[in-house]
């Protein structure tokens, strides 16, 4: 974080309360926000930034989707930053049909704070959108959880709604990986996934820099990414 020296972060799955997420960035000089999940140790947001927001927003307002800690919105002067936490529809795919109402009610949300000031969504949204976004397309498609139709419509239905992949917006023929398995070595071998994103709306597309995704980085089974603006 230090040498990143950037404005905002945002975390997805702390496994933390507020008082925790606090506690493990006390004294580094930000604003520390978070929503954790009712089950302890699960899932959880937090936004951590230089400046104060307007407001911020935790969760969608939906009892069904609001017991995880899995949505924190931070207003900001030119934009709302919604920092997610996608569901996961399991390996056998046993929760893709709640994936599913999840990306649709989502898509609501964004769109509805879209009517106010653009939109900027980050996050870990479990879903290689295309067939560059993940090592091994052909084998995992409709049998993997975060590679089948469903879930890649929902991501096709954020685009129509005004958003725009940042990262395949600056770089639409570039293949890099934002999440590895712990298993059979994947992260040595590169065989990884694209899951975590930028979507921006198209209004405040033009105004940014640059999108990157730091591959280098170690320490979880996803690594960094992040966006530039002017």
């Amino acid at each position: 974080m230090a040498e990143l020296n950037a404005d905002v972060y945002c975390f997805q799955e702390t496994k933390a309360n507020e008082a925790q997420v606090a506690e493990a960035l006390f004294g580094l000089g930000y604003h520390v926000y978070a929503n954790s999940a009712e089950k302890a140790g699960y899932s959880g947001t937090a936004i951590v930034s230089k400046i104060e927001p307007i407001q911020v927003i935790k969760d969608m307002g939906i009892t069904q989707h609001d017991k995880e800690g899995r949505v924190i919105a931070a207003e900001f002067e030119r934009f709302y930053l919604v920092n997610v936490y996608t569901p996961n529809s399991k390996n056998d795919l046993s929760r893709l049909e709640y994936r599913k109402t999840w990306d649709e009610d989502f898509c609501a949300y964004v769109s509805k704070l879209q009517e106010e000031k653009p939109v900027i969504i980050c996050g870990d949204l479990n879903v290689a959108h295309r067939p560059i976004d993940l090592a091994r397309p052909e084998a995992n498609y409709n049998k993997s959880a975060g590679y089948t139709q469903t879930e890649i419509d929902g991501l096709d239905n954020l685009i129509k709604a005004g958003f725009v992949d940042s990262f395949r917006y600056f770089y639409p023929d570039k293949v890099k990986y934002s999440w590895w398995s712990f298993r059979a070595g994947a992260r040595a071998r590169n065989v990884g996934w694209r899951i975590d994103y930028f979507m921006i709306s198209e209004s405040l597309i033009k105004q940014t820099k640059d999108a990157f995704i730091l591959n280098g980085v170690m320490g979880s089974d996803h690594c960094p990414l992040g966006i530039e603006l002017n």
